[in-house]
């Protein structure tokens, strides 16, 4: 195996603010679209057994909570969410990034809204700590296709795989046929 594979022995999985009130700012992609994905990569990382890190950013605001179908398939995760009140870099924020480092693992698959602010700084961040970053372009959007596509070019540019959840399910499950693949394929939902 490539040793550059993301695999669930070695990789996170890190939702950065898919809340209830970003959601609606953004343009860039079909919201429900990026919710659905957003969704599949919770469900990926539950059923391949990642750590997952959920994070929210002034909740009590207009953002608003994270989306309460994050709560229903991660409520172990949802419960323990790393609260920030408005730090737009998590990894700034002492908890998310404490957070972070106690997955113990140095792959990280990103996701989060928006993109071009609540993504692209802690991903920069992540690379310069030494962290290998995927980052899933179709559960994270912004308010423009321009300012999106900006910041996917920006963070690949410093180092990070500007990837899809298809990409990270098949990665991750390798084949079909393993008990891995078979708990992955149903998410794919392409049935």
């Amino acid at each position: 195996m490539h040793k550059k594979v993301f695999t669930p022995e070695n990789s996170a999985m890190l939702l950065i603010d898919h809340q209830v009130g970003t959601m609606a700012w953004t343009h860039s992609h079909d919201i429900n679209l990026v919710l659905q994905n957003a969704l599949k990569l919770a469900r990926i990382g539950k059923a391949a057994g990642i750590p997952i890190v959920l994070t929210s950013s002034m909740e009590d605001q207009v953002q608003g909570p994270l989306v309460s179908e994050l709560q229903a398939i991660l409520p172990e995760e949802y419960a323990v969410r790393i609260k920030r009140p408005g730090i737009v870099n998590a990894m700034h924020h002492d908890g998310f990034n404490k957070a972070v480092k106690a997955t113990g693992r140095k792959k990280l698959f990103v996701a989060g809204v928006t993109t071009e602010i609540c993504i692209t700084f802690p991903v920069l961040q992540m690379l310069d700590e030494g962290y290998e970053v995927q980052v899933s372009a179709d559960a994270s959007a912004s308010y423009t296709k321009y300012g999106d596509d900006i910041s996917l070019r920006r963070m690949e540019q410093a180092g990070a795989i500007i990837t899809t959840v298809d990409m990270i399910v098949s990665e991750l499950a390798v084949d079909w046929t393993s008990p891995l693949g078979a708990k992955l394929v149903p998410i794919l939902g392409y049935r």
